[in-house]
């Protein structure tokens, strides 16, 4: 027997390199996933690479495709969604982006609620027809009104579970059998409702989004989209997000599974919330409106019943009288942040923020106005919350 051949002598340089990672003791499982922050990963052969790239098996291999994280939350969505599978992306306008796109191609048409967030209206009536896509804004509460939009060429169905910022509620299983009589897809933005509060595909959407940085992650600290739906869909998105470059980061995804944890408990206390504060805001004289499917005057109230019968989330929007005034008696207590679903309460200014992409007449038709405020009801006290209105109102 030969001797054996002695080790090899390695520079500083390359042991600073290579120490430490060339045998990872196996260690007891942490209880939270660790962060996965590398951006490529090393394979044993060949085959061992094929089999990655082909898709035959899940696998990390570039953090474009995807990173352990990402496929955790992905697994995480799809069951509080109940469907097959789940993507997630670098925004919820990249999953809504590859959602479409996966299913769209030039010639095709869309029919659209014009009551969408202002990025998606402006997603659709300027980039979409740049690339031989048709669109239609319709009113999704009008059953005949949608009808009567389908083309021999109609593809899709777009609405929100919720709509932003004024809280209609459109017939979303209604909707599907329409679609699917048509040989459309229904898609659902449900980033108001949550699967907590409403599981779109359980009434037959095809197609289910949400920004995952809100009530997802729940604390305005992760940033992120998913679409949920069957394999084949999710396959088709992946394909369109893959070359688009919308991939969400290792920590984002850490992040929302994070926040998820609690989502069921943190939707309950928004839910709850905002109920009160609605039926406290809806009898102020210098309040004109209060958008909120649990006042029995909202247009769609029996239907939102039915629905979400878990409740509503935390959203609310209303008009008030003299709203910088609001904006500032509110100043050190309720900030005014452009975004939604944190854990503390927010207030946001929809004429000037989510739906400044919208043409002044648009915004006016649609009912969002310079005093329209939308109130994202935070888990607090609701006592200490009621507070806060009740003195911000009578200054």
């Amino acid at each position: 027997m030969s001797d054996p051949k002695p080790a090899p002598t390695y520079d500083l340089t390359t042991l600073a390199a290579r120490a430490g990672e060339e045998a990872r003791p196996n260690r007891a499982p942490a209880l939270v996933e660790p962060i996965y922050q590398s951006t490529v990963y090393a394979f044993a052969d060949l085959d061992d690479l094929d089999r990655a790239m082909s898709g035959a098996e899940p696998a990390a291999f570039y953090y474009r495709n995807g990173t352990p994280n990402a496929a955790t939350l992905e697994r995480a969505l799809a069951t509080l969604e109940g469907t097959e599978a789940a993507l997630v992306a670098g925004s919820g306008m990249a999953a809504i982006s590859a959602a479409l796109l996966g299913v769209l191609k030039v010639g095709d048409h869309v029919i659209t609620d014009a009551r969408v967030y202002g990025v998606t209206y402006a997603l659709l009536a300027e980039e979409f027809p740049r690339l031989g896509i048709e669109v239609s804004f319709v009113d999704a509460c009008d059953l005949n009104e949608v009808e009567a939009a389908f083309r021999p060429t109609t593809r899709v169905v777009h609405v929100e579970s919720l709509t932003n910022p004024l809280l209609t509620v459109p017939d979303v299983p209604a909707l599907a059998r329409l679609a699917h009589e048509r040989g459309a897809l229904l898609s659902v933005d449900n980033t108001f409702a949550s699967p907590a509060m409403f599981r779109p595909a359980e009434h037959g959407a095809d197609l289910v989004t949400h920004s995952v940085s809100k009530y997802l992650s729940g604390h305005s600290t992760a940033f992120g989209g998913v679409l949920c739906a069957s394999a084949e869909l999710v396959a088709l998105a992946r394909t369109r997000l893959l070359r688009l470059g919308g991939t969400i980061s290792a920590f984002d995804a850490w992040m929302t599974m994070q926040g998820l944890k609690t989502l069921g408990l943190r939707m309950r206390a928004h839910s709850g919330n905002a109920q009160a504060i609605a039926d406290v805001l809806v009898n102020h004289p210098r309040v004109k409106a209060v958008y909120h499917p649990g006042l029995s005057d909202h247009p769609q109230f029996h239907l939102a019943m039915d629905l979400f019968p878990q409740g509503f989330g935390g959203m609310l929007s209303a008009d008030i009288e003299d709203a910088p005034r609001f904006v500032k008696a509110l100043a050190g207590r309720i900030p005014l942040a452009p975004s939604l679903a944190d854990v503390v309460t927010t207030l946001s200014w929809p004429w000037g923020t989510s739906h400044r992409p919208l043409p002044e007449g648009e915004r006016r038709r649609l009912g969002i106005t310079p005093n329209l405020l939308r109130l994202s009801i935070g888990i607090e006290d609701i006592g200490d919350l009621l507070g806060d209105f009740e003195r911000a109102l009578d200054e």
